[in-house]
């Protein structure tokens, strides 16, 4: 039962990290776009916080899947998170007929936020795994 638990929370946290690798292949593969993107949402320094992104999902969900510091991974990736599902999933600035895909992006964010803050409490869940231990100094 032990290895399925564990096998179960490993599919979990790459469901989780999926979601933020497809991101940052995104901002890479279509670097372009996602200026473009920026831009429309009043950004400056595009080149700086659109690379930083990509960095930052890519090695957060690298975090999650391998279980290295995937409580440290979790937080970072909440803290990107909160910033970027405000200022591009604001449904509540957009006309009604634009609301509805923005406040779907947002509850999905929502979501996903739970789900780092179960791998921010319980680190991979499995193996008393030292290595990805808080340190409460």
């Amino acid at each position: 039962m032990k290895f399925i638990n564990a096998l179960v929370l490993f599919v979990a946290r790459v469901c989780i990290a999926a979601v933020f690798i497809w991101g940052a292949s995104g901002k890479v593969f279509a670097y372009d776009m996602n200026v473009q993107y920026m831009a429309s949402k009043g950004f400056t320094m595009i080149p700086f916080f659109l690379v930083s992104a990509a960095i930052v999902e890519f090695l957060g969900g690298l975090s999650l899947i391998f279980g290295y510091k995937s409580r440290l991974g979790a937080l970072i990736l909440l803290l990107f998170l909160i910033p970027t599902t405000i200022i591009f999933h604001d449904f509540w600035n957009l006309e009604a007929a634009k609301q509805l895909p923005e406040q779907v992006n947002f509850m999905k964010n929502l979501a996903i936020f739970g789900g780092l803050l179960y791998v921010l409490v319980f680190g991979t869940g499995c193996c008393n795994d030292k290595k990805d231990e808080v340190s409460a100094k």
